[in-house]
C-alpha cells in the first residue's frame, strides 16, 4: 500500500509555541488520518521535522509499504534527500530519527510544495496552536 503524507510544522515566534500538522491520504486521495501535536516551545524547523517523523510512524502503523512525504519546508526536503548538510545539532538528531523511520519502508520520497498547496496540514497546525496559545 502506498500512502501520501502532507506535513507541516509551525512555530509562533521562532522559537515559540509550536505544533505539527499531518494529513495522510490513500492512493485515491482520500484522507485516512488528519491530526496535529503540540510540541511546546520549539523552532519552526524542529516542528517541520517532528511532523515528518510523526507521519512516517503513523503510516507504518497503517500498513504502508511506500510513502510520499509532501511538505512546504524546502530545508527538510533538501536535507532528507541529502542535498543539503544538516549543521544544527538539535536538527541532526531529528534527521537521524526521520532517516531511521524511513528505513522501515520499501520506498520513501520527499517532495517540496508551496505553502498554498499544503493547506490541509497547515490547518492542522493552526488548530493545535490556537488551542494552546
Amino acid at each position: 500500500m502506498k500512502l501520501t503524507i502532507y506535513t507541516d510544522g509551525g512555530s509562533r515566534g521562532n522559537p515559540g509555541p509550536s505544533a505539527t500538522g499531518i494529513v495522510i491520504k490513500n492512493e485515491k486521495g482520500i484522507t485516512i488520518a488528519a491530526y496535529g501535536e503540540f510540541l511546546g516551545r520549539q523552532t519552526n524547523n524542529y516542528a517541520e521535522y517532528m511532523a515528518i517523523i510523526s507521519g512516517l510512524k503513523k503510516t507504518k502503523e497503517l500498513g504502508a509499504i511506500e510513502v510520499q512525504c509532501i511538505t512546504d519546508s524546502k530545508l527538510v526536503v533538501e536535507q532528507l534527500n541529502r542535498n543539503w548538510k544538516v549543521r544544527e545539532p538539535s536538527i541532526q538528531k531529528l534527521f537521524v530519527q526521520a532517516y531511521n523511520a524511513a528505513m522501515q519502508f520499501k520506498k520513501v520520497t520527499y517532495k517540496h510544495v508551496l505553502r498554498e498547496k499544503n493547506q490541509e496540514a497547515d490547518a492542522e497546525v493552526n488548530k493545535i496552536l490556537d488551542k494552546h496559545t
